[in-house]
């Protein structure tokens, strides 16, 4: 089979044993530290990804992609009626928030209250999947249910079935002066979000016409919570309403809640994607000794080939393939190292924290109580070609020093 020389001398230089094992340890080490820095980089990252997955799954739940505020009384049907017209939505449901305290056993907590319509508001966002008791559809008009977080419901000591207080800011006449009001609630089920953002603590959900009476708004919503096709096109869409819709209707998205957490996420990620990136630069610094080794052993070789018309540029590649060809065997022993260690890494720290009764994770602190993991291949490859890349940077001065070896002085003493 025809070999290329540079490349077949190359491929033999790394085949070939050793006379000094101390060149040999240097080299082993140098793959060694690139394919474990590989195997470090692409689960630390798949982790990362993971988080990110995992938060924006618990605040998708949750945060409707756009949310539609008029400031001033508008007829909400016939504009949700306009709504549905663009193709971009999907859906829309209309909404009321209030501010109130909530009393009941002689505990006090204070809640968002969101004044919803069941069978809308499961089309834009997925709180129903997160009743942990109850429905979801309980709250029926005139009933005057309400559905709290877990933790909410835990802080007030209230179940199922039980009647809690709810209090409001808007003042009501009596004889007796200027009271607040408030409003007798059954406990119609109980939601559980997760941990992280408040979500459990401090809001609950009542039926849209029990909340226009609560909140003396007649006929009136606060706004509109908007479903999209695609959640991450929400600031795009936002402008087109903006420059659409009357200046009185006030558009947000996700982004706007949410958006400066994500962008710390992914500064974080990118961060920490170079951050580990140095320890194949360190791997990469190894195998610079090493070839600079090679080559000092190889000064005799190198001669005799320049004596038999090897040009510097031929001597040159045969060291960057020798150089190359230990990258690229370290970059796919870690990327193998890397993939098997990030698809088990959530396995293998659950057994560490059965076995060791530890826990590694509190969802208070981290969202979540397991170590997720997502791979995404793009940031594999990202992480292969930077390890080649600078795997490749290295072998070039070596290769040029012995591009520029004389022929004459290495065999004067042989």
């Amino acid at each position: 089979m025809f070999n290329p020389v540079s490349l077949f001398i190359g491929l033999r230089y790394t085949r070939a044993k050793r006379r000094n094992h101390f060149i040999s340890f240097i080299s082993l080490a140098s793959t060694i530290g690139i394919a474990l820095g590989i195997t470090v980089l692409i689960t630390v990252l798949s982790v990362m990804n993971g988080f990110d997955k995992e938060i924006k799954k618990r605040v998708f739940t949750m945060v409707p992609p756009i949310t539609l505020t008029p400031t001033t009384a508008i007829n909400w049907q016939d504009f949700q009626k306009k709504l549905s017209t663009y193709p971009d939505i999907k859906s829309t449901a209309p909404f009321i928030n209030g501010e109130v305290l909530l009393s009941y056993a002689g505990n006090t907590q204070p809640a968002i209250l969101s004044g919803i319509v069941p069978s809308e508001e499961s089309k834009v966002s997925k709180v129903e999947t997160k009743i942990v008791q109850g429905e979801f559809n309980d709250l029926k008009p005139g009933q005057f249910g309400i559905i709290l977080g877990e933790n909410l419901a835990i802080a007030l000591n209230a179940s199922i079935g039980d009647k809690i207080t709810v209090v409001t800011p808007q003042a009501s006449i009596s004889p007796a002066g200027v009271l607040p009001r408030f409003k007798r609630f059954i406990v119609a089920g109980i939601f559980r979000a997760g941990n992280g953002f408040g979500f459990d603590r401090g809001l609950g959900f009542i039926q849209l016409k029990d909340a226009q009476t609560l909140f003396v708004m007649d006929n009136q919503v606060s706004g509109f919570h908007v479903n999209i096709s695609n959640i991450f096109a929400a600031q795009k869409i936002a402008q087109q309403l903006r420059r659409e819709l009357s200046p009185s209707i006030t558009v947000s998205t996700w982004a706007d809640q949410f958006g400066d957490f994500f962008h710390a996420v992914q500064l974080e990620k990118t961060m920490m994607f170079f951050i580990l990136l140095l320890i194949i630069a360190i791997a990469a610094f190894n195998l610079v000794s090493t070839l600079i080794m090679v080559v000092s052993e190889k000064e005799p070789d190198i001669a005799i080939l320049r004596t038999f018309g090897a040009t510097p540029n031929t001597i040159m590649r045969i060291f960057i393939v020798q150089g190359g060809l230990i990258g690229i065997f370290g970059t796919l022993l870690g990327l193998l190292g890397g993939l098997l260690l990030a698809y088990n890494v959530t396995d293998i720290v659950n057994w560490i924290e059965h076995v060791f009764h530890v826990q590694f994770l509190s969802s208070n602190v981290y969202f979540v109580d397991y170590l997720p993991s997502e791979i995404l291949f793009s940031d594999v490859i990202k992480i292969c070609i930077a390890s080649l890349i600078l795997s490749l940077i290295a072998t070039i001065y070596p290769a040029w020093r012995a591009s520029k070896m004389d022929p004459v002085e290495s065999l004067r003493y042989e």
